[in-house]
């Protein structure tokens, strides 16, 4: 009989082994990644979250959400499963720092930008107000509304609590600014009810060298010194005082300026009347404005008519209102204030408060509040929801 001898191997997994081999299979996570993660365990400030590295990562309650959070049970379940930013890279433990915030961040930026694009119209709470104007939430991103930009005679510090509808004036992520107005989108939706030929009943709300701004039901329109009458005028304060009641037609809508031009030159019976009998102009205001209309549906049609000149101004008179030549008078030029605010330029100054703090990597600090709520009143944090107007 022939004897085998077997001799005796270790089998043994080190842990050195065993670092090894998860070396060999893990996945590479970089700061700025998009990861999917369960939640392991939630501890009273933040939750550890297997994302499959070598140590759990962790997720304070400060980027759990755009919104306040006080608890991280308001966000996270355990055993739950999504997304999460990568914040930070790994620490002296070898752990990731993650965010929910950041994603949500990303994500609204992407709507208001789209919201910008569709020209829409908003509504949002106004949560706080300043030295310059009101804060608002937009899909969960701060937005400032300047003071020039806010259509209603109650003092700011009454409108917190109040919805308004709102335009976007500028959406700039990399220079974190979300302004808006509720003055355009008043301008905007009185517009819709109004029409050029319209002869409307307003109040002087404003005399300027150039013109005078003109209250037509809650938005202001521009009547330019040139449109005021067919004879010379020095100055609009010749003619009109701060509250005088008015009867003015609509030569022209520039809906995505927000200008209302009207003119009551059109409106004279005879060249002057304006200054010599305007009772006879209102009398005849709306018989006047019935000829322009019709004046200008002339000109349309005969524009319509190819290669013929001739038929474009057939039936015209010499002189057919300016408003519609292709030289647009001046009351909707470029260097004369909307009819809207006179200091629109204040809109995008640069103590525009930011969408979003530029300090953000403190938020992953436990001791500090969300990158967001610096200098606001925990009162006003909640959620504000927002919607889109209905058209």
């Amino acid at each position: 009989m022939v004897s085998q001898k077997t001799t005796a191997t270790d089998i043994g997994f080190t842990h050195d082994d065993f670092a090894a081999l998860l070396d060999k299979y893990d996945y590479h996570f970089s700061p700025g990644d998009v990861v999917a993660g369960t939640v392991f365990s939630l501890e009273p400030r933040g939750a550890l979250i297997d994302i499959g590295a070598k140590t759990a990562a962790y997720i304070p309650i400060q980027e759990m959400s755009i919104n306040r959070v006080d608890a991280p049970e308001e966000v996270l379940q355990s055993n739950e499963t999504r997304e999460f930013f990568i914040l930070t890279d790994e620490n002296e433990d070898g752990q990731l720092t993650l965010s929910i915030r950041r994603i949500e961040y990303m994500r609204a930026w992407e709507r208001v930008r789209q919201l910008q694009a569709e020209d829409a119209t908003v509504r949002s709470l106004v949560f706080a107000t300043n030295r310059g104007g009101a804060l608002v939430r937009i899909e969960g991103l701060r937005g400032f509304i300047p003071g020039s930009h806010i259509s209603t005679r109650k003092p700011k510090e009454d409108l917190v609590g109040e919805e308004l509808p709102l335009k976007f004036l500028e959406v700039d992520e990399d220079r974190n600014r979300l302004v808006l107005s509720h003055r355009r989108a008043l301008v905007e939706r009185k517009m819709n009810r109004l029409e050029v030929g319209e002869v409307v009943i307003g109040s002087v709300r404003g005399i300027k060298p150039y013109g005078a701004f003109i209250d037509i039901g809650g938005v202001s329109g521009l009547l330019h010194i040139s449109e005021i009458s067919h004879d010379h005028i020095d100055t609009p304060h010749s003619v009109f005082n701060v509250n005088d009641e008015v009867k003015v037609m609509i030569i022209d809508l520039d809906a995505e300026r927000g200008r209302i031009s009207l003119s009551t030159k059109q409106l004279e019976p005879e060249p002057g009347d304006m200054i010599k009998n305007r009772d006879r102009v209102y009398d005849m205001a709306e018989e006047m404005a019935a000829k322009y209309r019709e004046q200008m549906l002339a000109k349309q049609q005969g524009l319509t008519v190819e290669g013929s000149e001739a038929v474009a101004t057939e039936g015209i008179e010499e002189d057919v209102p300016s408003a519609v030549e292709e030289d647009i008078p001046s009351a909707v030029e470029e260097d004369v204030p909307s009819a809207v605010e006179e200091d629109i330029p204040s809109a995008v100054e640069e103590d525009v408060p930011s969408a979003v703090e530029e300090d953000i990597p403190s938020a992953v600090e436990e001791d500090v509040p969300s990158a967001v709520e610096e200098d606001i009143p925990s009162a006003v944090e909640e959620d504000i929801p927002v919607a889109i107007e209905a058209e």
